[in-house]
């Protein structure tokens, strides 16, 4: 095979990198464009099914498993969810792992909050009882 002149091999390398960067630049504008659009759609999606989902006045809901059990209390007003507080918490583990939860449960509008490390059980059980207390805010 012959050697190829240095200049040759910069020159190639330089076209190829500007390519590849003014494809990567073309379709990065396009993404950042467009999802902010999609995610507005998504949040009036979510906050019109919430409007009309559930009735005011303060839900118990319990979750357990084999680790214990959890049971909250969640007030409703104004179609939306405004308050969350863990009225009994009976898990192996102590409150201090999931005394975040509510808070998220009322910013995020949802039960499905992250998971806490290390206290699994506890947030599965959390989950599970303000999914129950929301289920039972339903309108029918």
């Amino acid at each position: 095979m012959a050697k190829m002149n240095k200049k040759w091999v910069a020159l190639c390398s330089t076209a190829i990198g500007a390519i590849y960067a003014a494809g990567y630049f073309a379709t990065e504008t396009q993404a950042t464009i467009q999802q902010p659009q999609q995610q507005v759609q998504v949040t009036q999606t979510k906050s019109s099914q919430i409007n009309r989902l559930y009735k005011e006045g303060t839900y118990m809901g319990t979750g357990s498993n084999r680790r214990g059990s959890i049971q909250v209390a969640v007030t409703i007003k104004s179609d939306k969810i405004t308050d969350v507080e863990i009225s009994h918490f009976a898990m192996h583990y102590t409150i201090d792992d999931v005394v975040g939860l509510p808070q998220e449960v009322v910013q995020k509008q949802s039960a499905q909050v992250r998971n806490v490390s290390g206290a699994t059980y506890s947030t599965q059980a959390f989950k599970d009882a303000v999914q129950d207390a929301l289920s039972q805010a339903r309108n029918s």
